[in-house]
């Protein structure tokens, strides 16, 4: 028997496994997205030796870069709130304060602990510094009716900081390859951050418009099959982030404003709505099924156990201590209650957008034993990440829960 059939029955066992068991593995303090990895290391070369492959930098780059795609676009269509200065209040605090804070407090500790130099502390500190929309389904928006201040943060910054780390991720690879800052901090401030950032905003209205207003033009004279209308939310987000990479501008965040635009469209269609971000919802799990699987198969002993020292330093500061420090020191002021926090805090899981920031920088000439250890630490920060956090996503979350309701009686 080939390894190619070995590879498509141990998937579709799984993919079994997780379907049927779902209802047990969700009560389980323990998310799918770490047995998903546990598999994927296990049909690597230490066990099973099924994926053999090593894939090149750039594929791993596009695969992570679709994920990502599809995931932000969910994330902009499960946004239930208006364009209002006090609806977005706790996103605004985890994208302009926490994010910029977890950026710098990353590149001091490379920088004073680990002897790095400034520019590969910074790129460092921009790989890590974006949450994951795809790995932290469990603390997310559950659907578009949903209310929770603290799920709507997560999934909110999720969808936008894996857009707007980019501009930091430039600064670190042009400070590497450009020197001096005064032969490129203009040009990136007027090019990577406003340009960049107002052309992903606009494209997102304008090319989400546009299709919405062709497919209503096309559904009056002649309806679609329902299955088939789905598929313009594919084309949705395909068009617009290419159309905005053309232009310059941040596809990620062009998506996600994309998601936001289509889901206002519908709002008075809420069938249609739901029958829309329910496809995205079964696309981004299969994706994360193959790219979890991946990444498992990508971890090798041998370097984690050569970096083990500095990655363990770095994560234990990412995980425990600068992200929690970084939210809290951003909602200082705010009205937020304390679980909330708390909660905001712990909940930065790390995964598929820092494997494509990783995986650009690679496919940018970053190289050398610099890159190594970049490579082999963020691997290990999204490792631990996905064990710590999948375990303690369930406990508390149910914590959280009876937290709230016992403010809400208290408030009654």
């Amino acid at each position: 028997m080939s390894v190619y059939i070995l590879d498509l029955l141990v998937i579709g066992l799984l993919l079994l496994f997780v379907t049927l068991g779902s209802a047990w593995i969700e009560r389980l303090p323990f998310s799918f997205a770490l047995i998903y990895l546990i598999v994927g290391f296990c049909l690597g070369p230490y066990v099973l030796g099924l994926i053999k492959i090593r894939p090149s930098a750039e594929f791993l780059e596009r695969a992570c870069e679709f994920v990502v795609l599809v995931s932000v676009f969910g994330c902009g269509m499960k946004m239930n709130r208006p364009l209002k200065s006090w609806a977005w209040r706790t996103t605004a605090r985890l994208i302009g304060f926490a994010m910029p804070l977890t950026i710098i407090a990353i590149a001091a500790a490379c920088h004073w602990l680990l002897g790095w130099n400034w520019p590969e502390s910074v790129l460092l500190g921009a790989i890590l510094s974006p949450t994951d929309p795809v790995l932290a389904s469990e603390v997310q928006l559950s659907h578009v009716e949903d209310k929770d201040e603290l799920r709507f943060g997560l999934t909110s910054e999720g969808g936008l900081n894996d857009a707007l780390a980019f501009p930091f991720v430039y600064f670190g690879i042009y400070w590497l390859e450009k020197g001096s800052l005064d032969k490129w901090f203009k040009e990136w401030v007027a090019i990577d951050v406003i340009w960049a950032i107002g052309a992903g905003i606009a494209m997102g209205v304008i090319v989400a418009r546009a299709i919405v207003w062709l497919e209503r033009k096309v559904t009056n004279r002649r309806p679609m099959d329902g299955v088939i209308e789905d598929f313009i939310a594919l084309s949705t987000i395909l068009l617009t982030y290419s159309l905005t990479e053309v232009v310059n501008g941040y596809g990620f965040l062009a998506v996600f404003v994309a998601g936001y635009t289509v889901q206002s469209f519908y709002y008075s269609d809420q069938e249609r709505r739901h029958a829309q971000l329910e496809f995205i919802e079964q696309i981004e799990k299969l994706l994360e099924i193959g790219a979890i699987l991946l990444i498992g198969s990508l971890l090798l002993l041998e370097p984690i156990a050569k970096y083990s020292t500095p990655a363990l330093i770095i994560a234990a500061l990412v995980l425990f201590v600068i992200r929690p420090a970084s939210v809290w020191l951003s909602f200082m002021g705010s009205r937020l209650p304390k679980p909330m926090r708390w909660l905001l805090g712990w909940f930065g899981v790390r995964g598929i957008g820092s494997i494509y920031y990783l995986s650009y920088a690679l496919g940018k000439g970053i190289e050398g034993e610099i890159a190594e250890q970049i490579v082999w630490i963020t691997l290990s920060v999204i490792m631990l990440s996905v064990v710590i956090h999948g375990i303690s996503a369930t406990p508390l979350m149910n914590w959280y829960e009876r937290q709230m309701e016992g403010l809400r009686k208290k408030e009654v």
